[in-house]
């Protein structure tokens, strides 16, 4: 399945690069499409989030109500859910989703001669024996980052080889070679600039989800107050449960690949989370005014 969606992602991102002749550029152009395509997903998860914020009230009933009954409480808030209109498990969804994506734009990194550029397994593999012995890969796990950081080699080494120049791919971008993996420069202090810049808007991305939830709620004024029963509605609530842990596992598991793959997808995820930030901000403005 992640191969799937690795291949019609590539065909996407080889299409803008085409325009661009920039693997940054054309990440950021890609990064935006999906955004962009994503879109009505976004806007259904943030209208959920407001509606799941006014029900708070009457989770607080039943909670109070059947607190001695476990059993009852869940099946009366699967039935208040139910009334609503409202998914219990969208967070759930959305972090599935944001896993495939995670996992398939991993793929089409990690081989953007295969995905991207759609080169002949054969030919890469012949590549990547006389790579090997020259002793020029770095690494097992990047093979075909290898061949794009030796492609001058390839090419002195066959001149009359005129498929190497489909190999070229310019992966500097800002003075940064998106091509370095951090495990494997720790000696560079360039290589961290993107996985930092992305940890600081994951946690900015959290953060302003935690303040657009506070200030719909009706105790906006008091924030120790909601955060108190933000925490009991865990206790009780195995969906919340569930949902905060998700929140939390998607970043963190980001975080750690960012450190041992190519630059090139911390930058995807780094764009993505502005992105994501405008577009929650923009949202949050726009389905306030028309609610009012």
């Amino acid at each position: 399945m992640f191969q799937f969606f690795a291949n019609i992602f590539g065909y996407l991102l080889n299409f803008i690069y085409q325009f661009v002749n920039n693997y940054g550029l054309a990440m950021i152009l890609f990064t935006l499409v999906i955004k962009i395509a994503m879109l009505p997903f976004s806007i259904k998860q943030q209208k959920t989030m407001k509606k799941n914020v006014k029900l708070q009230e009457k989770i607080k009933v039943l909670q109070f109500k059947y607190k001695n009954d476990q059993e009852k409480l869940n099946q009366e808030m699967m039935n208040l859910y139910k009334e609503e209109k409202i998914n219990p498990f969208s967070g759930c969804l959305s972090s599935i989703i944001q896993f495939i994506l995670l996992i398939s734009i991993f793929y089409m990194v990690r081989c953007p001669l295969t995905y991207m550029k759609k080169v002949d397994s054969n030919a890469l593999n012949n590549n990547i024996e006389q790579l090997k012995q020259a002793e020029k890969i770095t690494g097992a796990a990047y093979p075909e980052i290898d061949i794009i950081r030796e492609i001058d080699y390839l090419k002195e080494q066959n001149p009359e080889n005129q498929e190497l120049q489909q190999y070229e791919i310019n992966m500097n971008f800002l003075g940064l070679d998106l091509s370095k993996i951090p495990q494997q420069n720790l000696g560079d202090w360039t290589v961290y600039i993107i996985p930092v810049l992305y940890i600081l808007s994951t946690f900015v991305s959290m953060k302003l989800v935690t303040m657009m939830q506070s200030t719909n709620n009706t105790n906006k004024n008091k924030e120790e107050e909601v955060k108190k029963e933000e925490k009991e509605e865990e206790e009780i609530d195995p969906m919340a449960q569930t949902n905060k842990m998700m929140s939390w596992m998607m970043p963190i598991m980001s975080v750690s690949i960012s450190l041992v793959a190519p630059l090139g997808l911390a930058l995807y995820w780094l764009v993505n989370n502005l992105a994501m930030i405008a577009e929650r901000l923009v949202l949050n403005i726009l389905l306030k005014e028309k609610e009012e």
